[in-house]
């Protein structure tokens, strides 16, 4: 049974190395593109039920990732201390949960997409009850999931598109009518693999 002790455990622990196959973890970056650096929050809701991950869905006329299913998360900013405190305060501007509401546990590896973000995953813990405010101009919806349904390493696909001539590898984990991928998706199957290896250790 996932405990908050025990998924911190599993984060603390060196992260898994790539496999060969493990391209859609890896994204490749082209000379002299520039390096966005940001932060998002993996928000683990502990429920009587079993734990859920909250989610969010961007809205579709956003510049970045329309439609997307996402974390709360942004770009850091200077006043930022840490990434961190970027994953905390982006998440309290997108979906109004308030910082002190999160618990932080951990991180995962840092995830380098093709748009030129650089990513840290955030993992917080959040007990009930706590009231979500999103702003509509950049959250169409926010919902939970069971987060037993990401970390099976089973449901996730492996994806190529052709790209600035070149193909291109994703991950993608289908749920309930959701379609979780690319970034979103990778961070959750580093997630998934973290804490498969903390439980056959």
């Amino acid at each position: 049974m996932l405990t908050r002790e025990r998924i911190a455990s599993g984060l603390a622990r060196p992260a898994p190395a790539l496999r060969p196959g493990d391209l859609h973890l890896a994204a490749a970056r082209h000379e002299g593109m520039r390096v966005t650096e940001a932060g998002v929050l993996v928000p683990i809701v502990n429920r009587p039920g079993g734990l859920q991950l909250l989610l969010t869905q961007r809205t579709p006329h956003l510049d970045n990732h329309a439609g997307q299913i996402s974390f709360p998360g942004g770009r850091v900013e200077e006043s930022d201390s840490s990434r961190e405190e970027t994953a905390l305060r982006e998440t309290e501007e997108e979906i109004g949960l308030p910082r002190c509401a999160v618990a932080v546990i951990g991180q995962l590896p840092v995830y380098d997409n093709l748009s030129g973000f650089r990513i840290t995953p955030v993992v917080g813990w959040i007990e009930p009850p706590f009231e979500l405010k999103p702003d509509p101009f950049e959250v169409a919806a926010a919902f939970e999931a069971p987060l037993a349904h990401f970390l099976d390493l089973a449901g996730y696909q492996r994806r190529e598109f052709h790209f600035r001539g070149r193909h291109r590898h994703y991950l993608a984990i289908p749920y309930e009518g959701h379609y979780v991928w690319g970034a979103t998706a990778a961070m959750l199957y580093s997630f998934a693999r973290m804490m498969a290896e903390d439980a056959a250790q």
